[in-house]
């Protein structure tokens, strides 16, 4: 990632670069949303070809080639979006790229691609560790219906996969899986910066078979396999050093397909949202959340308590 954020930032103009570069302490940074807007960075719209394979090198650099599918798959929903609606704000290209700090092998720096329905945030400290979070991944319409790419689902297994292990469960378990109310009309921590766990509701690995286990932890991984191995890897290590047990599986709304409906994972560490309910069940929102972890707060209180004797930067 260091090395393609260097190259990206090299192959901008000095004007683009102040566009595109801003401090790691900026504002900015933490300001996220994943509705249609003018973000800090620039625009693929704005970048040259050159220009523009050096930005997507840089998510291709940062993703699996799973999570990099899906990623220019939402962005190219906007195409779709856009001859539904007749909208010029759908534009496959209004997807921003900002590096926040300089990039650098043992650097402490960060940045983001944002767009509508694509939030992506990665801090990396002293070129060591790397935290991913928020990461958010929308699809709209997440079941392409007509047209050439009709049947084209950008996170069919963020689906499938939560459906299977809701219809696994036996009618004890889904007493207390299934919260008694409508699914929410959107994520319930929205676009916040922080975020609480919630209360311990909804079923608990510990109450289900090894086969629910196995689904719910297949679920997870569908998640984190948006990141490439090495990074999946140490949330896994995060996720269990935390006690798998205590995650807890909750879903509201419809069972079948096409039905709106939502759910979430919630572990110690981490959260999991996900909600289909607009547009007839054809429009998903989806977020993995870190408690301490987002936009690695976690890690650079550690670097600044080691550097700095724990004075962070205002």
């Amino acid at each position: 990632m260091a090395r393609a954020a260097a190259a990206f930032l090299a192959a901008l103009s000095p004007a683009e670069r102040r566009l595109a570069l801003a401090p790691l302490e900026a504002e900015a940074r933490e300001s996220w949303h994943y509705v249609p807007g003018v973000r800090r960075g620039i625009p693929l719209k704005r970048l040259l070809p050159a220009q523009r394979q050096a930005a997507l090198a840089l998510l291709k650099a940062a993703l699996s080639d799973r999570g990099y599918w899906k990623a220019t798959v939402v962005m190219s929903l906007e195409t779709i979006l856009r001859e539904l609606e007749g909208s010029s704000i759908r534009d496959p290209d209004l997807y921003y790229f900002a590096v926040f700090g300089q990039p650098g092998p043992e650097k402490t720096w960060g940045w983001r691609v944002e767009g509508h329905h694509l939030s992506l945030n990665f801090t990396i400290v002293d070129g060591q560790r790397v935290a991913t979070v928020p990461a958010f991944f929308g699809a709209n319409p997440a079941e392409v219906k007509r047209g050439p790419r009709r049947g084209l689902r950008a996170l069919e297994r963020e689906e499938t996969l939560a459906r299977a292990l809701l219809q696994s469960l036996t009618d004890s378990q889904r007493r207390t899986a299934v919260l008694p109310v409508r699914a929410p009309q959107d994520l319930i921590t929205g676009a916040q910066r922080r975020v609480s766990p919630f209360p311990p509701e909804g079923l608990s690995v510990s109450d289900m078979t090894p086969d629910q286990q196995k689904q719910l932890l297949a679920l997870v991984d569908e998640y984190l396999g948006n990141m490439p191995a090495p990074i999946a890897s140490a949330e896994w290590d995060r996720i269990r050093a935390a006690d798998v047990g205590k995650i807890r599986f909750a879903w509201a709304g419809g069972a079948l397909h096409r039905e709106p409906h939502y759910y979430r994972i919630q572990g110690p560490s981490f959260l999991i949202e996900y909600d289909n309910t607009q547009n007839g069940g054809n429009h998903i929102h989806s977020v993995w959340r870190g408690f301490d972890r987002d936009f690695g707060r976690d890690l650079l209180g550690e670097h600044y308590r080691a550097d700095h004797h724990g004075a962070a930067p205002h």
